[in-house]
């Protein structure tokens, strides 16, 4: 079973890796190669495109912003709900995860008038606010999974010590969930980074990459699609290695 999942996670990537990087009679050809010829020629004209680099640009903005307000507004979220007995605690929980279940296309046309009126619309900040509504959920359930698997007693044996409850989250507490914090971040980032319909309807000028490429790539031959799949892919690729181990980590606190 593992190995199916695997092979089912890991064949497109490859595929879009050796059709980036083949000429374009390789891309049509059957069968494909195993390797690639490393022929960078797509990759070299799709970047030079008009605009890709500022949609490249845009899409890391918004994704760290994203990030860095679902970590914000989330993590305290979870750790109010592991910590604290309060009435509607269960219909809290209920209605995060009822965010996730109205269809966004059905959320398009409020959201674009009520983004237009407040002078957000086309803006970075305004479609992080959306990315960081879609992500919310993963990062409150995450954080509260997280940190109801730390004892309290822990934090209970800092305050006996003289901390107080700011003290023992952030000297006890904080330095455990660090790797969960870092794996929220990630979900955060790449809900973002692969988020189109919203950037499509919400942005002009500022399109992040994945609507730069539904607009531009639409009628483009194979090979400049597969090009655009790889610089899409692998910028989330290269976050996610670069916090592996905070992500390995993360199973040790799940699993006490």
């Amino acid at each position: 079973m593992t190995l199916i999942l695997c092979v089912w996670v890991l064949l497109p990537i490859y595929l879009l890796i050796v059709n980036s990087l083949s000429t374009p009679e390789e891309v049509i050809a059957f069968p494909k190669r195993f390797f690639p010829s490393f022929n960078v020629a797509s990759l070299e004209f799709f970047a030079g495109f008009s605009g890709i680099v500022k949609a490249l640009q845009s899409s890391i903005i918004v994704a760290t912003i994203t990030m860095v307000l679902s970590i914000l507004i989330g993590a305290p979220a979870g750790y109010a709900l592991s910590r604290f007995e309060f009435r509607g605690k269960t219909t809290f929980r209920v209605l995060i995860l009822m965010t996730r279940a109205f269809p966004l296309p059905l959320l398009a046309l409020p959201l674009a008038i009520m983004f237009i009126r407040t002078g957000l619309d086309d803006t970075m900040f305004g479609l992080a606010l959306v990315h960081t509504m879609l992500a919310l959920p993963f990062s409150v359930l995450i954080t509260f999974s997280l940190f109801s698997g730390i004892p309290i007693e822990l934090e209970e044996a800092a305050w006996t010590l003289g901390c107080n409850r700011v003290q023992a989250f952030t000297k006890v507490v904080f330095p455990l969930i660090l790797p969960g914090i870092t794996a929220s971040a990630v979900f955060a980032f790449v809900i973002s980074w692969n988020e189109v319909f919203a950037a499509s309807v919400l942005t002009i000028e500022n399109r992040t990459l994945t609507a730069f490429l539904l607009q531009s790539l639409d009628v483009s031959p194979m090979h400049l699609k597969f090009a655009g799949g790889f610089v899409l892919v692998m910028p989330a690729l290269i976050f996610i290695f670069a916090v592996r181990k905070y992500l390995f980590s993360m199973w040790g606190i799940a699993n006490r």
